[in-house]
């Protein structure tokens, strides 16, 4: 059964890796230091709605055999609503990329710094070109199966870094179910539930997604397969989030900024292997968000410009290129992307129901779906999706501008 799943295994596991990245595990590290297992029905939530949006952005990709910004792109008629709509998705997801890009490569280089100590405090800017040069072979080779075995190994390692770290700090069953299923907020808490939310449901991933299945399977029989792929890919992800928060709330006397210092504080409470595991987890969830990030901007570009999706072709490489680019000098010149990886992740949130809009718009359909369209159900879960990422996105601006 095992071996069967892995045979069939699909781009899940990479929108996971892309999900979990430094920027997850700094808001999921803040909510469990700020608020302790009181968060993990926003996580839970984040999961539920990953799914029902992941799900449809598979079966368009598979039924139409097209990304969602190819989709977008054709199916907008009017002129002005067709750029407007180009230029917010392009500014969004490729510009937003880049800026990630930093955080995601300065989150890997942390957990190697952690790992190896002192020894190599001053190896930020190596570290960095050398996590630049792994992304840029594993995106160079142009391979799908290539890429989808590098990152489903980083996941698996990921996982098991994160979730033996939360059982290390033994914590209390009965709370974690009561944050789970008791949802329970706060004004000091929007905007972290909003980061969470942001963090998991996020934008770029629904164009990946689109992207990557079509790399992966061409037939309407293979929906089954996909859907399989995605609940238990996103699931796992979400298990891991949690895991994060878990670890999170057992700190109580030790300042937290990020995961290096959740690693640090982990350390003296519950000995070296926590704070060696939190480490690994960092790196894995850096380097794969390394990858994925610039591959869904190129796919995004590709897309939005009509250039097609050939993973060799040179301007879908220029501009994964560019990313993963500027991804590297800002993280060896040592800027510092704790700040802006928090402010990426409250935009996600806010961008997340336009994204959203655009996808159960078109997953509505018959020309592009005919009998494969929404159901009715789907089409509920999606709104009611959508409506709480309305209210969770008016609701932090208020609160950003000091309104609430």
């Amino acid at each position: 059964m095992i071996k069967n799943w892995f045979k069939n295994i699909g781009p899940g596991p990479l929108v996971a890796a892309a999900f979990i990245g430094p920027g997850t595990v700094t808001v999921c590290t803040l909510a469990g230091v700020d608020f302790g297992f009181s968060l993990l029905w926003a996580m839970l939530l984040s999961v539920f709605a990953t799914i029902v949006l992941q799900e449809m952005s598979a079966r368009l990709g598979i039924i139409s055999q097209k990304g969602l910004s190819e989709v977008i792109r054709t199916e907008i008629s009017n002129p002005f609503l067709k750029t407007l709509a180009i230029i917010l998705i392009l500014s969004a997801i490729v510009i937003g990329n880049a800026a990630y890009e930093a955080g995601n490569i300065s989150g890997s280089v942390l957990g190697l710094e952690v790992l190896f100590g002192d020894a190599f405090s001053n190896s930020s800017a190596v570290f960095s070109v050398l996590i630049g040069v792994i992304a840029f072979v594993l995106l160079f080779i142009g391979n799908y199966k290539v890429l989808e075995k590098a990152l489903v190994s980083l996941v698996i390692l990921m996982s098991l870094a994160f979730l033996i770290t939360a059982i290390l700090t033994k914590p209390d069953i009965s709370q974690i179910l009561k944050g789970l299923f008791v949802p329970t907020f706060s004004s000091d808490s929007i905007l972290t539930i909003v980061a969470l939310v942001g963090t998991t449901v996020v934008p770029y991933n629904l164009f990946l997604h689109a992207a990557l299945v079509k790399e992966k399977w061409k037939d309407k029989s293979d929906l089954k397969l996909a859907r399989k792929d995605t609940i238990i890919a996103i699931v796992l992800g979400g298990i891991v989030s949690m895991s994060i928060i878990i670890s999170a709330a057992a700190i109580k006397t030790y300042e937290v900024n990020s995961a290096a210092d959740l690693a640090k504080g982990l350390e003296p409470l519950f000995g070296d292997f926590a704070s060696y595991f939190l480490s690994i987890g960092l790196f894995a969830a850096g380097i794969t968000s390394a990858i994925t990030a610039p591959l869904a901007a190129a796919y995004v570009a590709s897309g939005c410009l009509g250039w097609g999706s050939n993973l060799k072709s040179p301007k879908f490489r220029l501009v994964w290129m560019f990313i993963l680019g500027v991804g590297v000098l800002f993280s060896s010149i040592g800027f510092k992307s704790i700040e802006i990886i928090k402010f990426a992740q409250v935009a996600n949130g806010l961008l997340l129901p336009i994204i959203a809009g655009f996808l159960i718009w078109i997953m509505n359909k018959s020309s592009i779906l005919g009998r494969y369209k929404n159901t009715t159900l789907q089409n509920v879960f999606g709104f009611v999706i959508l409506a709480i990422a309305l209210f969770l996105g008016v609701k932090s601006i208020l609160k950003v501008f000091n309104l609430l």
